[in-house]
Formats: structure tokens, C-alpha cells, sequence
């Protein structure tokens, strides 16, 4: 890792708070804890981190507030944490632009984990590489357009405010357009996890990214029990 990371973290649960803040400063980041996700809110507009870990419910305003407020100024990684496992909690989160989610009570090394592959992700996604090492050229689908060395992408001429893990899933996609992807593969080539991680970090990102490109006479088909494909529109 070339400079420390910021990382910011919104607990109201004092110890839940300090082990995910010991844990991912024993792994070389700097951590800023809050109480209140406002507090985080707060500091962010001051001083941008470059990771946040939010806990949904909190004094003030919830974890789903504030994960709003941060993807209107920014496309900040965010990693949601929630005592309740529940269908409408993860749609909530994700439709809202969260990048990942952990549902208590969990390891604090698995998210650690987590963010250490969130960050190798962004990382290799900066340097504008494939895994030949050459430059990416622009890549194009139907009406879609994404540009990997300055992060821009659109569709039918509009430009698209996507997120890490939306940018990178759709350049994916678009490197692979006459094939279907596995969730396994997304996993793996993506956010760096192997098929014994239990997430839906796939299946809740092309959920999200299929709500952005609705003008778009690109889609993103299902494939039943196995993955997903690009598709365009007739």
C-alpha cells in the first residue's frame, strides 16, 4: 500500500466501534470513529475519507440517511452494517448506493478483508491496466460507453454516476459482451472473494446498476442459476 488509507467508521455499539477500529489499524489504516453517522457526515464534508463503514441504526439520522447524504457529494466505498438480516435492509442499502453489507454479529477480520479487497479493487482499477498490463482502450456496447482511464461511462449519450463497484462490474461486463459471467467469477475477478464467501455484493450491485442504465438500450439479463449477460435491446 503506497499511502495510508482513511477510513471513517459510524457506530453507536462502543465495542463493535473499537474492534473494527483496532483491527483495520493493525492492518496499516487510519481509522477516525464516530457515535453518530451526523458526526461522520460532519467530518466527511471537511475532510473526505476514502473508505465508510456505517452502521445502520443510530442516534440522529440512520445509517440510510447518511450513506444518501454521502452519495450525493461522492462515490466513497461504503460497507453497511445492520443487526437485521432482511431482504428489505439490503435493498434499502444498495439502492442507495452501499458498496457492500455485514449483518451482526460477524468477524471483524472478514471485513477487514473485505475492505483490503475493496481497496486492491479501486487500485487496479486507477491504474487504467488489464492483466496484461496494457492501457485499457474504450469500451462500447449498444448505446453504452465507459472510458476506464478517466472513469467516465454513458448511456444513449447521458453520462452514468456509478460507483466503484458499479464501474467496475460494468467494464467487466463490457470486456466480456458475448459472455455469461458467473456470480462466482464476478466474486472472484471483482472484490477478490472466493465461493465459500457468503455476499450479495454481486447479485445487489447488477440490481443497482440495472436501475441506472433504464434509459439505456443496454441490459443486463439474468442466467438462471448461473450468472449474468449483456443483452441489447431490439
Amino acid at each position: 500500500m503506497n499511502e495510508t488509507k482513511q477510513i471513517y467508521i459510524a457506530d453507536d455499539e462502543t465495542n463493535i466501534r473499537e474492534a473494527i477500529q483496532t483491527f483495520l489499524e493493525n492492518d496499516g489504516y487510519a481509522v477516525s470513529a464516530f457515535e453518530t453517522g451526523d458526526a461522520l457526515l460532519e467530518r466527511f464534508k471537511e475532510s473526505p475519507s476514502d473508505l465508510v463503514v456505517l452502521d445502520v441504526m443510530m442516534p440522529g439520522s440512520n445509517g440510510f440517511t447518511i450513506c444518501k447524504a454521502l452519495r450525493e457529494i461522492s462515490t466513497v466505498p461504503i460497507i453497511m452494517l445492520t443487526a437485521r438480516d432482511s431482504d428489505l435492509d439490503y435493498a434499502t442499502g444498495l439502492s442507495l448506493g452501499s458498496d457492500d453489507y455485514f449483518t451482526k454479529p460477524f468477524s471483524a477480520m472478514a471485513l477487514v478483508m473485505r475492505v483490503k479487497s475493496i481497496f486492491r479493487r479501486i487500485e487496479f482499477d486507477r491504474q487504467g491496466m488489464d492483466n496484461s498490463g496494457a492501457s485499457k482502450a474504450e469500451l462500447s456496447f449498444g448505446d453504452l460507453t465507459v472510458n476506464p482511464e478517466n472513469k467516465t461511462a454513458a448511456a444513449a449519450g447521458s453520462r452514468l454516476d456509478l460507483t466503484p463497484n458499479e464501474f467496475s462490474l460494468l467494464c467487466y461486463m463490457l470486456e466480456n459482451p458475448d459472455k455469461a459471467i458467473s456470480r462466482d467469477e464476478l466474486l472472484d475477478k471483482l472484490w477478490g472473494f472466493d465461493s465459500a464467501v457468503e455476499t450479495r455484493a454481486a447479485d445487489d450491485t447488477v440490481r443497482r446498476l440495472r436501475k441506472k442504465l433504464g434509459m439505456s438500450n443496454v441490459s443486463i439479463d439474468t442466467v438462471w442459476g448461473f450468472g449474468f449477460r449483456l443483452k441489447v435491446e431490439d
